[in-house]
């Protein structure tokens, strides 16, 4: 039920832009995160955003850098990188959760997209 697109292989300091697009007509009952996964490491929260996107929240490695936003009429998820650095390189998963207060915790993810490969060279 959803869907990753935009990643990519970008230089340091360089952007991307993520978008999961969803089916469904339940979209707006779910909160969405974004997680990512490195080589040999666990699934990490990367950001998140309540269903009527009047909450944001972020890892600390990428706040000020990553910002997160979602368009219901749309069914979509977007996740804007910039000034990324060679850390970030992971494959990126969204997530839908329905309850926000859980979206630290992969876990609690019911749905999840495919994941898309992000790379950052230095």
């Amino acid at each position: 039920q959803l869907q990753a697109s935009g990643g990519g292989l970008v230089q340091a300091g360089g952007s991307l832009r993520l978008s999961c697009a969803a089916s469904g007509r339940a979209f707006s009952s779910y909160a969405t995160g974004w997680f990512r996964q490195a080589p040999g490491k666990e699934r990490e929260f990367v950001a998140a955003i309540s269903r009527n996107g009047g909450s944001t929240d972020y890892a600390d490695s990428v706040k000020g850098r990553f910002t997160i936003s979602r368009d219901n009429a749309k069914n979509a998820v977007s996740l804007q990188m910039n000034s990324l650095k060679p850390e970030d390189t992971a494959v990126y998963y969204c997530g839908a959760v329905y309850d926000y207060y859980r979206k630290y915790y992969a876990s609690s993810y019911i749905y999840w997209g495919q994941g898309t490969q992000v790379t950052v060279s230095s």
